[in-house]
């Protein structure tokens, strides 16, 4: 049984919000949409949901189900499991994977306070110019003053959450802040939908052109649907293990990947249609939240309003990632060294901060940082590759062939079934879980060392 000291979730929806908090993130409110722009719309929409159903969720399933019957953090639980072995260093990458992804990621969380200051204040809910709004990205992102302090309150943001624990700061904040969200992306959905000209935007988004279809267009699509859902550094066998025995844990666990999901169409039914309302184009890329979508919302109907709403929901978003990427590093030294959480929340996240400073002045902020090591890539870029890709895609391998190989379909249905509850489609999953997703993953991986074309 799991500790009193250890926590565990209310119930099911505890979970399921704090487990869709992990996974939705800027992944899904600024990833998923430009990259959709990126590939055509709606055929990489069609491939990116089948993907999520084949890979995804049995993936997050494999994970909890480890997480579930071990009660431990990714280096525990696979200790408990495979004892004398070196499984264990997977759960130890696992660790290193979401202290290494939270160093860089709480920069970019950073950059959300910095527009959101910007929104209520009226900067970007006024009218300017393409140029105007890159000059004002451009700025924020190269004063190293302003980007180490808006990295240090996000990170204070995040201890504070998970120095309370599990029920007391993670499910309590998460119960605040995923309806908050759901609502923000609710209300800018309908309001985007009814632009003139924003049937055009829907139509691009779910109307598949299998012209466009190309390779590229597909790995894109399977990375979306892996790196979204947090799979490959432990954080759902880290959630997983706080998941209370009598609950239906595949259920919720199939729930979270759905409302991860669908957070991310939502985020296209808001952006695509305010997109073609002005008439720009879809496929601006990585700059379409925080330079191409400034630009845009003095053009909108009440468009500070809409603009405010927006970045507190990438906010939001990006909060309740760093939670669960804290919470990850924090359990093992809870679990495995006895630390005190409160100990451990202020010390990992005050080492989170010094690791985070160097991606904090990696784009512009310092040349040393911007150009490092004269690869023509920053230090956020290097450490993305590093963590965001190679080490999560080895990550989601490993875990499948552990569970699908070394451990045993059986043995994981077991653990997801262990309160009562009986998985439909057992044989399908772990069919799926043994030689679908340990190839496709596979593929994605020989994908990035081949082309260097990171997610």
């Amino acid at each position: 049984m799991a500790t009193a000291n250890r926590g565990q979730w209310s119930g099911k929806t505890g979970f399921i919000l704090a487990a869709a908090g992990s996974a939705i993130g800027l992944g899904n409110i600024w990833r998923f949409p430009y990259t959709a722009g990126e590939n055509g719309g709606g055929a990489f929409v069609l491939i990116y949901l089948a993907f999520v159903m084949l890979i995804g969720i049995p993936v997050v399933l494999a994970e909890l189900s480890i997480g579930r019957k071990t009660e431990k953090n990714p280096v525990g639980a696979f200790k408990a499991l495979v004892p004398n072995s070196l499984w264990p260093y997977l759960g130890g990458l696992g660790v290193l994977t979401g202290f290494g992804i939270l160093a860089f990621y709480s920069v970019l969380a950073g950059w959300t306070l910095s527009y959101l200051y910007g929104a209520v204040t009226g900067i970007y809910g006024g009218v300017m110019n393409a140029e105007e709004s890159a000059a004002l990205f451009t700025h924020l992102i190269g004063d190293p003053v302003l980007t180490i302090s808006l990295t240090a309150a996000f990170l204070f943001l995040t201890v504070i959450v998970v120095r309370k624990g599990v029920s007391g700061g993670i499910e309590k904040a998460t119960k605040i802040l995923m309806p908050l969200l759901l609502l923000i992306l609710i209300i800018l959905a309908v309001r985007s939908v009814t632009l003139p000209g924003g049937s055009e935007g829907l139509a691009y988004l779910f109307t598949p052109d299998f012209s466009k279809l190309s390779g590229t267009v597909i790995m894109s699509a399977l990375g979306q649907a892996l790196f979204s859902l947090s799979l490959g550094m432990g954080a759902m066998i880290t959630y997983g293990s706080y998941f209370p025995k009598t609950e239906n844990l595949h259920q919720a666990g199939i729930a979270v990947a759905l409302f991860d999901t669908g957070i991310a169409i939502l985020a296209g039914l808001i952006i695509f249609p305010a997109l073609f309302f002005v008439g720009v184009e879809p496929g601006a890329g990585p700059g379409l939240v925080f330079i191409v979508l400034p630009s845009i919302f003095g053009s909108l109907p009440a468009g500070q309003l809409f603009a405010i709403a927006f970045y507190a929901l990438l906010a939001i978003a990006a909060l309740t990632s760093t939670i669960s990427l804290l919470e990850v590093v924090v359990a093992y030294f809870v679990d495995e060294k006895g630390w005190d959480r409160n100990k451990a929340a202020w010390i990992l996240g005050g080492l989170c901060f010094v690791l985070a400073v160097p991606s904090s002045l990696s784009s512009g902020g310092s040349a040393m940082f911007t150009d490092f090591l004269g690869t023509g890539l920053s230090f956020l870029d290097i450490n993305n590759i590093i963590w965001g890709n190679y080490s999560l895609t080895i990550g989601a391998l490993l875990i499948c062939l552990f569970v699908g190989w070394q451990w045993g379909i059986p043995t994981a249905l077991e653990s997801l079934e262990s309160s009562g509850h009986k998985m439909p489609g057992r044989n399908f999953l772990g069919f799926l879980i043994k030689v679908v997703c340990p190839v496709a993953i596979s593929i994605v991986l020989i994908y990035i060392i081949v082309t260097q074309q990171y997610f």
